[in-house]
Protein backbone atom coordinates (compact mmCIF):
# COMPACT_ATOMS: atom_id res chain seq x y z
CA UNK A 1 0.00 0.00 0.00
CA UNK A 2 2.69 2.34 -0.03
CA UNK A 3 3.57 5.10 2.53
CA UNK A 4 0.94 6.53 4.36
CA UNK A 5 0.45 9.84 4.29
CA UNK A 6 -2.50 10.58 5.23
CA UNK A 7 -2.13 12.40 8.53
CA UNK A 8 0.25 15.04 6.77
CA UNK A 9 -0.85 15.85 3.68
CA UNK A 10 -3.53 18.36 2.97
CA UNK A 11 -6.85 16.88 0.76
CA UNK A 12 -8.97 18.43 -1.37
CA UNK A 13 -12.80 17.26 -1.90
CA UNK A 14 -13.96 17.01 -5.85
CA UNK A 15 -16.83 15.95 -7.58
CA UNK A 16 -16.80 13.54 -10.76
CA UNK A 17 -18.21 16.82 -12.31
CA UNK A 18 -14.72 18.76 -11.72
CA UNK A 19 -12.91 16.28 -13.53
CA UNK A 20 -14.84 16.02 -16.98
CA UNK A 21 -12.71 16.36 -19.96
CA UNK A 22 -10.11 15.54 -18.37
CA UNK A 23 -7.44 12.31 -19.15
CA UNK A 24 -7.08 10.27 -16.18
CA UNK A 25 -4.66 7.33 -15.64
CA UNK A 26 -5.90 4.88 -13.43
CA UNK A 27 -3.59 2.25 -11.66
CA UNK A 28 -5.01 -0.49 -12.87
CA UNK A 29 -3.84 -3.49 -10.15
CA UNK A 30 -5.03 -1.08 -7.33
CA UNK A 31 -8.17 -0.49 -9.08
CA UNK A 32 -9.08 -4.29 -9.14
CA UNK A 33 -7.98 -5.35 -5.73
CA UNK A 34 -10.55 -2.66 -4.20
CA UNK A 35 -13.32 -4.20 -6.55
CA UNK A 36 -12.60 -7.64 -5.90
CA UNK A 37 -12.24 -6.61 -1.43
CA UNK A 38 -15.49 -4.92 -1.50
CA UNK A 39 -17.70 -6.70 -4.11
CA UNK A 40 -18.70 -9.38 -2.32
CA UNK A 41 -21.70 -11.23 -0.90
CA UNK A 42 -23.23 -10.69 2.24
CA UNK A 43 -20.74 -13.83 3.88
CA UNK A 44 -17.87 -12.67 1.92
CA UNK A 45 -17.85 -14.59 -1.29
CA UNK A 46 -16.83 -12.86 -4.30
CA UNK A 47 -19.03 -12.79 -7.44
CA UNK A 48 -18.74 -16.00 -9.96
CA UNK A 49 -19.81 -17.25 -12.98
CA UNK A 50 -21.10 -20.76 -13.45
CA UNK A 51 -17.95 -22.02 -14.24
CA UNK A 52 -16.73 -20.66 -10.56
CA UNK A 53 -14.65 -17.52 -11.81
CA UNK A 54 -14.80 -14.95 -9.71
CA UNK A 55 -16.00 -11.76 -11.52
CA UNK A 56 -16.01 -9.24 -8.83
CA UNK A 57 -13.14 -7.51 -10.61
CA UNK A 58 -15.01 -7.20 -14.17
CA UNK A 59 -17.94 -6.44 -12.44
CA UNK A 60 -16.57 -3.21 -10.42
CA UNK A 61 -14.75 -2.56 -13.83
CA UNK A 62 -17.46 -2.10 -15.96
CA UNK A 63 -19.53 -0.38 -14.50
CA UNK A 64 -17.37 2.36 -12.49
CA UNK A 65 -15.67 2.72 -15.82
CA UNK A 66 -19.06 3.48 -17.62
CA UNK A 67 -19.68 6.21 -14.31
CA UNK A 68 -16.59 8.01 -15.36
CA UNK A 69 -17.23 7.71 -18.95
CA UNK A 70 -20.59 9.25 -18.31
CA UNK A 71 -19.04 11.72 -16.59
CA UNK A 72 -16.76 13.15 -19.37
CA UNK A 73 -13.65 11.68 -18.13
CA UNK A 74 -11.13 9.81 -20.22
CA UNK A 75 -9.86 6.99 -18.14
CA UNK A 76 -6.47 4.70 -19.20
CA UNK A 77 -5.62 2.21 -17.00
CA UNK A 78 -1.80 0.72 -16.40
CA UNK A 79 -1.31 -2.73 -15.16
CA UNK A 80 2.08 -3.64 -13.33
CA UNK A 81 4.81 -5.23 -14.58
CA UNK A 82 7.83 -7.13 -13.15
CA UNK A 83 7.73 -5.96 -9.15
CA UNK A 84 11.50 -4.37 -7.93
CA UNK A 85 13.76 -6.65 -6.47
CA UNK A 86 13.25 -4.75 -3.18
CA UNK A 87 9.55 -5.34 -3.22
CA UNK A 88 9.84 -9.19 -2.66
CA UNK A 89 9.56 -9.12 1.33
CA UNK A 90 6.33 -6.75 0.76
CA UNK A 91 4.93 -8.89 -1.22
CA UNK A 92 5.84 -11.58 0.58
CA UNK A 93 4.48 -10.28 3.49
CA UNK A 94 0.67 -9.45 2.15
CA UNK A 95 0.36 -13.25 1.08
CA UNK A 96 1.03 -14.39 4.27
CA UNK A 97 -1.81 -11.44 5.56
CA UNK A 98 -4.28 -12.80 2.39
CA UNK A 99 -3.39 -16.85 3.58
CA UNK A 100 -4.19 -15.78 7.17
CA UNK A 101 -7.50 -13.94 6.53
CA UNK A 102 -8.39 -16.86 4.30
CA UNK A 103 -8.24 -19.22 7.35
CA UNK A 104 -9.88 -16.36 9.60
CA UNK A 105 -12.90 -16.08 6.97
CA UNK A 106 -13.46 -20.18 6.80
CA UNK A 107 -13.43 -20.34 10.68
CA UNK A 108 -16.27 -17.64 10.74
CA UNK A 109 -18.47 -19.24 8.35
CA UNK A 110 -17.83 -22.26 10.66
CA UNK A 111 -18.80 -21.03 13.90
CA UNK A 112 -21.88 -18.62 11.57
CA UNK A 113 -20.36 -15.21 12.00
CA UNK A 114 -21.45 -13.38 8.90
CA UNK A 115 -19.99 -10.29 10.08
CA UNK A 116 -16.59 -11.30 10.40
CA UNK A 117 -16.49 -13.88 7.83
CA UNK A 118 -17.45 -10.96 5.54
CA UNK A 119 -14.78 -8.03 6.78
CA UNK A 120 -11.99 -11.63 6.84
CA UNK A 121 -12.93 -12.17 3.43
CA UNK A 122 -12.22 -8.40 2.59
CA UNK A 123 -8.81 -9.54 3.74
CA UNK A 124 -8.17 -12.70 1.61
CA UNK A 125 -8.66 -10.85 -1.88
CA UNK A 126 -6.18 -12.23 -4.29
CA UNK A 127 -5.45 -10.87 -8.09
CA UNK A 128 -4.26 -13.45 -10.73
CA UNK A 129 -3.36 -12.83 -14.06
CA UNK A 130 -6.52 -15.02 -15.41
CA UNK A 131 -8.08 -11.92 -14.14
CA UNK A 132 -5.99 -9.50 -15.06
CA UNK A 133 -6.20 -11.23 -18.49
CA UNK A 134 -10.00 -10.75 -18.01
CA UNK A 135 -9.99 -6.91 -17.44
CA UNK A 136 -8.09 -6.01 -20.24
CA UNK A 137 -10.04 -7.96 -22.54
CA UNK A 138 -12.96 -5.80 -21.20
CA UNK A 139 -11.34 -2.18 -21.54
CA UNK A 140 -10.23 -3.51 -25.15
CA UNK A 141 -13.53 -4.18 -25.76
CA UNK A 142 -15.04 -0.98 -24.34
CA UNK A 143 -12.84 1.10 -26.28
CA UNK A 144 -10.68 2.33 -23.29
CA UNK A 145 -6.91 2.39 -23.72
CA UNK A 146 -4.43 0.79 -21.24
CA UNK A 147 -0.58 0.48 -20.84
CA UNK A 148 1.34 -2.23 -19.43
CA UNK A 149 3.95 -1.21 -17.41
CA UNK A 150 7.81 -1.96 -17.56
CA UNK A 151 7.70 -2.48 -13.43
CA UNK A 152 5.38 -0.19 -11.27
CA UNK A 153 2.28 0.91 -12.89
CA UNK A 154 2.51 3.99 -10.24
CA UNK A 155 5.49 4.87 -11.72
CA UNK A 156 4.06 4.46 -15.31
CA UNK A 157 1.03 7.06 -14.82
CA UNK A 158 3.35 9.25 -12.75
CA UNK A 159 5.60 9.40 -16.21
CA UNK A 160 1.79 9.50 -17.79
CA UNK A 161 1.29 12.60 -16.02
CA UNK A 162 4.83 14.47 -15.94
CA UNK A 163 4.47 14.01 -19.95
CA UNK A 164 1.53 15.89 -19.53
CA UNK A 165 -0.52 12.88 -21.45
CA UNK A 166 -3.03 12.60 -18.70
CA UNK A 167 -4.32 15.40 -16.47
CA UNK A 168 -3.85 13.00 -13.25
CA UNK A 169 -2.93 10.14 -11.72
CA UNK A 170 -5.50 8.36 -10.13
CA UNK A 171 -4.89 5.56 -7.30
CA UNK A 172 -5.74 4.63 -3.21
CA UNK A 173 -1.59 5.35 -2.58
CA UNK A 174 0.48 8.06 -1.80
CA UNK A 175 3.48 6.73 -3.78
CA UNK A 176 2.23 8.49 -7.28
CA UNK A 177 3.64 11.93 -5.58
CA UNK A 178 6.78 10.43 -4.19
CA UNK A 179 7.47 9.21 -8.16
CA UNK A 180 6.52 13.04 -9.12
CA UNK A 181 2.65 13.12 -10.75
CA UNK A 182 1.68 16.59 -10.65
CA UNK A 183 -1.74 15.46 -9.13
CA UNK A 184 -3.28 12.53 -7.62
CA UNK A 185 -7.12 11.83 -7.10
CA UNK A 186 -7.47 9.31 -4.57
CA UNK A 187 -11.47 7.75 -4.33
CA UNK A 188 -11.87 7.64 -7.97
CA UNK A 189 -12.78 4.16 -8.36
CA UNK A 190 -14.33 4.29 -4.80
CA UNK A 191 -16.19 6.75 -4.62
CA UNK A 192 -20.03 6.45 -3.24
CA UNK A 193 -21.44 4.28 -0.61
CA UNK A 194 -19.34 1.94 1.29
CA UNK A 195 -20.00 0.04 4.00
CA UNK A 196 -17.29 -0.19 6.73
CA UNK A 197 -16.11 -3.68 7.84
CA UNK A 198 -17.45 -5.41 10.57
CA UNK A 199 -20.17 -2.81 11.02
CA UNK A 200 -23.74 -1.87 9.71
CA UNK A 201 -23.21 1.49 9.20
CA UNK A 202 -22.09 3.20 5.92
CA UNK A 203 -19.52 6.03 4.49
CA UNK A 204 -19.61 8.65 1.72
CA UNK A 205 -16.83 8.16 0.23
CA UNK A 206 -15.70 10.73 -2.14
CA UNK A 207 -12.65 11.84 -4.76
CA UNK A 208 -10.05 13.92 -3.07
CA UNK A 209 -7.31 15.72 -5.09
CA UNK A 210 -3.45 16.26 -4.14
CA UNK A 211 -1.15 18.57 -6.23
CA UNK A 212 2.32 17.79 -5.48
CA UNK A 213 3.45 21.50 -5.61
CA UNK A 214 1.09 22.21 -2.71
CA UNK A 215 1.60 19.55 -0.96
CA UNK A 216 5.26 20.36 -0.90
CA UNK A 217 5.00 23.75 -0.60
CA UNK A 218 3.30 23.02 2.63
CA UNK A 219 5.54 20.85 4.28
CA UNK A 220 8.04 23.47 3.54
CA UNK A 221 10.15 20.39 1.99
CA UNK A 222 11.20 19.17 -1.91
CA UNK A 223 10.10 16.21 -3.22
CA UNK A 224 13.77 14.33 -2.81
CA UNK A 225 13.15 15.68 1.07
CA UNK A 226 9.23 13.54 0.78
CA UNK A 227 11.66 10.74 -0.45
CA UNK A 228 13.61 10.78 2.72
CA UNK A 229 10.65 10.96 4.65
CA UNK A 230 9.08 7.85 2.91
CA UNK A 231 12.40 5.66 3.31
CA UNK A 232 12.25 6.45 7.30
CA UNK A 233 8.72 5.56 7.46
CA UNK A 234 9.18 2.86 5.19
CA UNK A 235 8.13 2.13 1.99
CA UNK A 236 6.60 -1.08 -0.02
CA UNK A 237 10.48 -1.34 -0.69
CA UNK A 238 11.81 -0.99 2.83
CA UNK A 239 10.91 -1.29 6.30
CA UNK A 240 11.48 2.09 7.64
CA UNK A 241 13.10 2.87 11.03
CA UNK A 242 11.28 1.37 14.03
CA UNK A 243 9.66 4.38 16.12
CA UNK A 244 9.44 6.89 12.99
CA UNK A 245 6.62 7.79 11.18
CA UNK A 246 5.49 9.97 8.24
CA UNK A 247 5.28 13.31 10.84
CA UNK A 248 8.34 12.42 13.06
CA UNK A 249 10.20 11.48 9.40
CA UNK A 250 8.81 14.78 8.36
CA UNK A 251 10.97 16.68 11.53
CA UNK A 252 13.85 15.18 10.80
CA UNK A 253 14.53 15.37 6.93
CA UNK A 254 13.72 19.40 6.85
CA UNK A 255 17.02 20.56 7.65
CA UNK A 256 18.69 17.81 5.67
CA UNK A 257 19.98 18.41 2.17
CA UNK A 258 21.20 15.23 1.35
CA UNK A 259 20.37 11.35 2.01
CA UNK A 260 23.40 10.32 4.15
CA UNK A 261 22.66 13.20 6.36
CA UNK A 262 19.34 11.57 6.55
CA UNK A 263 21.04 8.42 7.09
CA UNK A 264 23.62 9.90 9.85
CA UNK A 265 20.24 11.55 11.84
CA UNK A 266 18.54 8.01 11.88
CA UNK A 267 21.61 6.44 13.58
CA UNK A 268 23.10 5.01 10.51
CA UNK A 269 23.62 3.10 7.71
CA UNK A 270 22.79 -0.28 10.07
CA UNK A 271 19.64 1.05 11.02
CA UNK A 272 18.62 0.69 7.33
CA UNK A 273 17.67 -3.40 6.34
CA UNK A 274 18.58 -2.67 2.58
CA UNK A 275 20.31 0.45 1.07
CA UNK A 276 18.33 3.81 1.42
CA UNK A 277 20.03 4.85 -2.18
CA UNK A 278 18.38 1.90 -3.60
CA UNK A 279 15.18 3.35 -2.51
CA UNK A 280 15.31 6.80 -3.17
CA UNK A 281 16.13 5.40 -6.91
CA UNK A 282 13.50 3.86 -7.21
CA UNK A 283 11.14 6.79 -6.29
CA UNK A 284 13.46 9.25 -8.61
CA UNK A 285 14.28 6.88 -11.57
CA UNK A 286 11.64 4.25 -11.86
CA UNK A 287 11.51 2.39 -15.06
CA UNK A 288 8.99 3.63 -17.10
CA UNK A 289 7.87 3.17 -21.05
CA UNK A 290 6.70 6.09 -23.48
CA UNK A 291 5.45 3.39 -25.91
CA UNK A 292 1.71 3.94 -25.42
CA UNK A 293 -1.46 4.93 -27.60
CA UNK A 294 -4.01 6.41 -25.94
CA UNK A 295 -6.83 6.12 -28.28
CA UNK A 296 -10.64 6.12 -27.14
CA UNK A 297 -12.63 4.07 -29.12
CA UNK A 298 -16.63 3.43 -29.79
CA UNK A 299 -17.28 -0.05 -28.37
CA UNK A 300 -19.20 -2.74 -30.17
CA UNK A 301 -22.26 -3.34 -27.73
CA UNK A 302 -22.86 -6.84 -28.85
CA UNK A 303 -19.88 -8.08 -28.40
CA UNK A 304 -19.37 -6.27 -24.90
CA UNK A 305 -22.69 -7.21 -23.74
CA UNK A 306 -21.72 -11.08 -25.34
CA UNK A 307 -18.38 -11.03 -22.54
CA UNK A 308 -20.19 -9.86 -19.54
CA UNK A 309 -23.71 -11.81 -20.72
CA UNK A 310 -22.52 -15.27 -22.19
CA UNK A 311 -19.51 -15.96 -20.99
CA UNK A 312 -19.32 -14.52 -17.16
CA UNK A 313 -23.47 -14.58 -16.85
CA UNK A 314 -23.98 -11.03 -16.08
CA UNK A 315 -27.35 -10.49 -16.12
CA UNK A 316 -28.94 -9.26 -19.16
CA UNK A 317 -30.98 -6.55 -18.42
CA UNK A 318 -29.02 -4.49 -16.03
CA UNK A 319 -26.14 -4.98 -18.43
CA UNK A 320 -27.88 -4.05 -21.97
CA UNK A 321 -29.23 -0.73 -19.73
CA UNK A 322 -25.73 0.25 -18.82
CA UNK A 323 -23.75 -0.84 -21.90
CA UNK A 324 -26.58 1.13 -24.30
CA UNK A 325 -25.77 4.58 -21.75
CA UNK A 326 -21.97 3.88 -22.15
CA UNK A 327 -21.83 3.40 -25.52
CA UNK A 328 -23.66 6.67 -26.71
CA UNK A 329 -21.31 8.66 -24.03
CA UNK A 330 -18.30 7.33 -25.68
CA UNK A 331 -19.50 7.88 -28.79
CA UNK A 332 -18.50 11.57 -27.62
CA UNK A 333 -14.99 10.42 -25.92
CA UNK A 334 -14.06 8.98 -29.18
CA UNK A 335 -15.03 11.48 -31.33
CA UNK A 336 -12.79 14.16 -29.07
CA UNK A 337 -10.26 11.97 -28.95
CA UNK A 338 -10.19 12.00 -32.74
CA UNK A 339 -10.25 15.63 -32.90
CA UNK A 340 -7.63 15.77 -30.48
CA UNK A 341 -5.31 13.88 -32.98
CA UNK A 342 -6.18 16.03 -35.57
CA UNK A 343 -5.41 19.25 -33.85
CA UNK A 344 -3.52 18.12 -31.16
Amino acid sequence: MGVDLGGIVAKQEISLDSLAGKKVVIDGNNALYQFIAIIRQRDGTPLLDSKGRVTSHLSGLFYRTARLVEAKIKPVYVFDGEPPKLKRRTLGERHEIRTEAAERWAAALKAGDIAAARTAAMGSSRLTQPMIAEARKLLGLMGIPWVQAPQEGEAQAAFMCIQGDVWASASQDFDSLLLGAPRLVRNLTLAGRRKLPGRDDYTEVVPELLELEKVLSELGISREQLIWMAILAGTDFNEGIRGIGPKKGLKLVKDCRALAEVVEKAGGADKFEVEPSDVEAIFLNPKTTSSYDLQWRIPEKDALTSFLVDEHDFTMERVEGSARAYVEAMKETAQQSKLGEWFG
